[in-house]
């Protein structure tokens, strides 16, 4: 009798152990999939949005207009603003048809450097920015910052501009103030799959104000301080938080932060810590139920007979020593119809019922898992690619001439007749964004000559082909059609989705490619310094370095035009 209440108590401790640990460790590893994720998912959304910003800043036809408009007298000031709103506007529409509508552009404010704005997307007042703190940040470096709004917040994207032909060091003349919708942000932070009834996902920013929505407390963004143990270390020791500590409701959570202080935020993904325990406590009162009835059992037996019983109950002994060891497998089986033979039921009972606990258990530990999986698909590895990019040349100018159908059936032809050259060479086209075509050629190897030379015969071809299309656009009374080409080579991350089989590709070699895209020749093609290391030994191509000193000074990196030598030139 003693012996089976100490194994029974053994076991119901061991279980509550396991399973409080358990849980607790899946918590811990869910907690830090989301912040983890999530976190990485805004950092890559808030670089790409300073590198668009960026990329408007360095129009060479806003960095001129910016120029001139700093050299007028105040008398000349608002004549000459009004003359130049529309150049401005063009730039700006051409930047958003480059990069897609969805950035959720609001306003773009275009600063000089004595603080007077000389272009806004929503009107120009007589406003001076030179004691305006974002625009004196601004004149420093480019950044992120966020402003509330009625209904929540807007993000701010400041950049500076600097002269076209301006040197490593020179003062910027002027700054760029974008500010966006926060849509794509939420959209991470307000998914709570995963997150049970009481997990949420949010960002604070160095004031220690709460920037999204609470899921407990209504209109929370800048009206919530958030000084809690996560947002503390983020900001004061530059280091990120797991654990158990009271969040900004004063409820005891477990908690994961993301710490980003180089962007002015810290991301926290937490649950209330009595979400986490409920299974704990509903399985550690199944086991106990479970153990009192069945020592009440085994008692009332054993003290009836005990001694005519002696080797059922070592037989009961023996299997309650293997449970409290981890093994719920074992079963009695005692079939007597006698009390021996209904204890052992019980026992046997109980056994199932800890093993289903587990089995409960280890399926909600897959659920936390597949969550997990479903999060970490996004961005799961990187390779090496050639990434290139064909660009209508002065699609505005020419969509302003045609009607909407004409426009689009252009568009298409143009489309279609580029994306089948890039087939023919065995590339993959990633997507249009705007008038553009991205395309790429996969996991190629740096000393792959073979494959690097076939990306350039790709590109060129789509430039020999450049009549073929002129007469396919005549065909339909269509005009003419230039274009440029730009080709890099380097490292990508692969975004792929679980509904899709086309994946996305993004990072610096990306960005760099629409980059120098923007400076290339009409109807000619300009690969980056990693292309042209792979290209520069192959005798049947001429290469030009384009003298870009800015691109140099600011990214380090060089262009080169590519040509065929008139000996290799195809017929």
């Amino acid at each position: 009798m003693i012996v089976s209440v100490v194994a029974l108590t053994i076991t119901g401790i061991l279980s509550f152990n396991y399973a409080d640990q358990i849980l607790t460790e899946r918590a811990s590893e869910q907690l830090i999939g989301e912040s983890t994720v999530r976190g990485e998912t805004l950092r890559l959304l808030f670089e790409s949005r300073v590198e668009q910003n960026n990329i408007l800043a360095n129009d060479p036809m806003i960095q001129i207009l910016v120029s001139e408009m700093n050299q007028i007298t105040d008398e000349e000031f608002k004549e000459v603003k009004d003359n130049n709103r529309r150049d401005f506007l063009i730039q700006v529409q051409a930047f958003q048809e480059l990069i897609g509508f969805s950035i959720g552009f609001e306003d773009v404010k275009i600063v000089g450097a004595n603080g007077n704005v000389f272009f806004s997307l929503v009107g120009v007042k007589n406003e001076n920015f030179s004691d305006n703190p974002m625009f004196q940040r601004g004149l420093t470096e480019s950044y992120i910052d966020f402003e509330p709004s009625t209904g929540g917040k807007k993000m701010i994207v400041v950049s500076p501009i600097y002269a076209e032909d301006s040197k490593f060091g020179d003062e910027p003349i002027g700054v760029i103030i974008s500010r966006m919708r926060t849509a794509a942000i939420d959209n991470i932070l307000i998914n709570r799959s995963g997150l049970g009834e009481t997990g949420e996902v949010y960002i604070v920013n160095e004031k220690f104000e709460m920037l999204s929505e609470s899921r407990f407390i209504e209109d929370a963004v800048f009206q919530i301080k958030v000084d809690t143990l996560g947002v503390q270390k983020c900001f004061i020791e530059g280091e990120e938080h797991l654990g158990l500590y009271d969040d900004y409701r004063g409820i005891p959570i477990y908690g994961s932060s993301y710490c980003a202080k180089d962007l002015g935020i810290v991301l926290l993904a937490e649950i209330d810590e009595a979400e986490v325990a409920k299974p704990i406590g509903v399985l550690e009162d199944r086991i106990m139920l479970t153990g009192i009835v069945i020592t009440i059992g085994m008692g009332g037996v054993a003290f009836v007979i005990s001694k005519s019983l002696s080797r059922p109950l070592n037989k009961l002994k023996n299997a309650a020593n293997k449970i409290a060891s981890g093994n719920f497998d074992v079963r009695t089986n005692i079939k007597t119809r006698d009390e021996i033979g209904e204890l052992s039921n019980a026992f046997d009972s109980m056994a199932q019922k800890l093993q289903d606990s587990l089995i409960e258990i280890k399926e909600k530990e897959d659920v936390i898992k597949q969550q997990e999986e479903i999060l970490l698909k996004f961005s799961q590895h990187a390779q090496n690619d050639c990434v290139g990019v064909i660009d209508m040349k002065d699609s505005t100018k020419i969509s302003a001439e045609l009607s909407e159908e004409e426009f689009s059936k252009m568009y298409e032809i143009f489309l279609n007749f580029m994306a089948k050259i890039i087939r023919e060479h065995n590339g993959e086209v990633v997507k249009s964004i705007g008038d553009a075509l991205m395309f790429r050629f996969s996991d190629i190897k740096p000393h792959d000559s073979v494959a690097m030379k076939n990306v350039v015969e790709c590109c060129l071809s789509m430039l020999d082909n450049h009549e073929n299309l002129k007469q396919e656009l005549a065909a339909k009374n269509l005009p003419e059609l230039n274009y440029k080409i730009s080709a890099t080579y380097g490292s990508v991350k692969v975004a792929e989705s679980a509904t899709s089989n086309i994946a996305d590709i993004f990072g610096p070699t990306v960005n760099r490619c629409f980059k120098i895209n923007s400076l290339c020749p009409k109807n000619s093609l300009v690969v980056g310094i990693n292309l042209y290391e792979s290209l520069k030994d192959m005798p049947e191509y001429a290469f030009t370095e384009l003298c870009i000193i800015e691109m140099k000074q600011k990214y380090g990196y060089e262009i080169f035009e590519v040509r065929r030598k008139p000996e290799n030139t195809s017929n």
